[in-house]
């Protein structure tokens, strides 16, 4: 359920990995470590959990994989036994077809869910009215999180008109930015600008190839209502499953530069193309990101937390010389990295 304080986390932005999926060398669940991934993202500060996003693998829908409730069951699990003391967004990835993404959103819903990641993948061929239809269907059922998804990785190009009527819909409280392409952001965060209802919605970056500027950024547009500034307030990334305690120590320093209005250091710019660096290496983005998962796994695995990259499609894994660009980014910046926090949780667990 979207408590009032839940809701103000939202707005305010936070800090929400998209949920790997750990399988052993059968590429079969690793019940032990996706339950040791969720405990390490909320001991490192998250704000909210992805769970049956893209990085968690599309294909855990497959009848013969059958893996979507298991997951988002663990994952609400482990964030149950917690018991934290501070509000945490569950997130649940919904797709497919207006039928199949009802039954995925009434599923998470049972299941005490917070949001739905609405995915237009493998939604090529719909109009974007049939994609607006399909958003109320689902947002009768539990709030959404609407995503553009870039089109490399199954998503599509969608209009500023159709993020004008998107960020109309009532349900719609925040949307993941990621179609990797200025342009296009520019286009949903001034469609939600010039929203009756640009307060109500949360914007979050999900280009994880410009990070650090996405969330730097205050956009200002006129509109009919006026002049409208709106910021990115935190992101809901890929990237961000990995290194993810230094993630949340991010954030908290973009906060605290953009609460105490001084002068921006050169240092930012700079650390903003570390970070897209990284993700480059992570990400596979010299063969059009076809390891961007394994490049995850990669890390985890380096870290303890996975056993190691295996993926449910036997074909997918790191690509030529990908290997090579992460141990490059990892001694290049080891200020971005928590390797010694996750010893130490692990250490505690």
């Amino acid at each position: 359920m979207l408590t009032l304080e839940k809701r103000a986390l939202l707005l305010q932005g936070t800090v929400i990995p998209a949920h790997p999926l750990a399988l052993n060398q059968n590429r079969t669940l690793d019940e032990f470590h996706q339950r040791l991934l969720t405990r390490y993202y909320l001991a490192a500060g998250v704000g909210g959990l992805a769970v049956g996003v893209h990085t968690t693998q599309f294909a855990i829908r497959d009848p013969a994989i059958d893996l979507f409730e298991r997951v988002l069951a663990l994952a609400a699990e482990e964030v149950e036994r917690a018991e934290l003391k501070r509000p945490m967004l569950k997130i649940a990835g919904v797709t497919g077809a207006t039928n199949q993404a009802c039954q995925e959103a009434e599923l998470a819903k049972g299941m005490g869910y917070d949001l739905v990641l609405l995915s237009s993948n493998g939604l090529g061929d719909w109009s974007e009215e049939a994609l607006l239809e399909r958003a109320k269907a689902v947002g009768e059922i539990i709030p959404i999180f609407g995503f553009y998804l870039q089109p490399a990785v199954g998503g599509r190009v969608l209009s500023r008109s159709f993020w004008a009527a998107f960020a109309e819909l009532e349900q719609v409280l925040a949307i993941k930015i990621a179609p990797f392409n200025r342009y296009q952001t520019l286009d949903v965060v001034q469609a939600v600008c010039a929203s009756s209802r640009h307060a109500e919605i949360a914007l979050y970056t999900g280009n994880d190839d410009n990070i650090v500027l996405d969330l730097l950024s205050t956009f200002e547009f006129e509109t009919a209502q006026g002049k409208v500034r709106k910021d990115i307030v935190g992101g809901l990334l890929g990237h961000w499953a990995v290194w993810t305690r230094q993630a949340v120590l991010l954030l908290d320093r973009i906060h605290a530069q953009k609460r105490g209005g001084k002068p921006m250091s050169d240092q930012w710019l700079t650390e903003a193309l570390q970070v897209t660096d990284a993700n480059a290496a992570f990400f596979d983005a010299a063969n059009q990101f076809k390891g961007c998962i394994a490049g995850l796994h990669e890390v985890l695995r380096r870290q303890g937390l996975m056993q190691g990259l295996w993926c449910l499609d036997p074909d997918e894994g790191l690509s030529s010389g990908q290997k090579e660009e992460v141990d490059r980014v990892y001694k290049a910046y080891p200020h971005l990295h928590d390797d010694a926090f996750v010893q130490h949780f692990l250490q505690s667990h």
